[in-house]
């Protein structure tokens, strides 16, 4: 994943991006991550970035010069890019549209709004807008690193064992199974005796119905959007005739 981060506050993101996954993607090449100030690209001697809104109201509105300016030197390198826009009033974020990036060919831009909105215009240059939520946050810099911790974690390479991207929440439309590891007994709760059995057969078969028990009890409008198969649904029977 190849992406450029155009924010206000880029040390909000550094931290995040020297630790863990990140970090070790960004050493081993999986993941390049360039960010730019966009108050470097403002006029004026106060590099002033926004302005009153026309017609009045509350807040603080993006000027559109900055990141016009910014965006014309990013693609001065004729390097193909998607510019994203981070914003409460895009697609929303899910696994399926990580999923959907961690296959894109296109380097990111991704835009991180701040103040009460960004003027109209900038709209004109975008591909996309893409929400993390339907709830109000400071800026978009949180919305940044959750798109890209969330789709590096799809590169190949990027977490070691394939395995875990695959075997995690929403990976395969459910929510994820109980996980233990050791001590076997910890203050009176024991760990499930079929995971110590070393049954391959039975250890799935347990952790598929413990995952569609959880999504049943906590998220069951997955349910309706995942494909089951026939052993699914005659698990998710059984689940619901011992409830009863």
């Amino acid at each position: 994943m190849k992406c450029d981060v155009l924010t206000l506050f880029p040390d909000i993101l550094t931290a995040y991006l020297k630790e863990s996954i990140l970090k070790r993607a960004q050493e081993n090449k999986l993941l390049e991550v360039k960010l730019l100030n966009i108050r470097d690209f403002a006029s004026g001697t106060h590099r002033t970035v926004d302005d009153a809104p026309y017609g009045g109201g509350a807040g603080m509105v993006f000027k559109p010069e900055p990141l016009f300016k910014a965006i014309d030197f990013l693609k001065e390198d004729k390097e193909p890019r998607k510019i994203v826009l981070l914003s409460p009033q895009g697609r929303p974020f899910d696994q399926a549209m990580a999923e959907e990036f961690s296959h894109e060919t296109q380097r990111f831009i991704f835009i991180c709004g701040r103040y009460e909105g960004i003027d109209e215009r900038i709209r004109s240059i975008v591909d996309e807008e893409v929400s993390i939520g339907d709830y109000v946050i400071t800026g978009g810099e949180l919305a940044a690193l959750i798109i890209i911790d969330a789709v590096t974690r799809l590169v190949p390479g990027a977490l070691g064992d394939e395995r875990s991207a695959e075997d995690e929440s929403f990976s395969w439309g459910l929510l994820d199974y109980p996980h233990y590891t050791r001590p076997r007994e910890f203050r009176g709760m024991q760990v499930p005796e079929v995971l110590l059995s070393g049954n391959h057969r039975d250890i799935k078969f347990w952790r598929r119905k413990e995952a569609l028990m959880k999504t049943l009890n906590i998220r069951p409008d997955l349910i309706e959007k995942v494909s089951l198969t026939d052993e699914d649904k005659k698990i998710l029977n059984e689940i619901k005739e011992e409830k009863q």
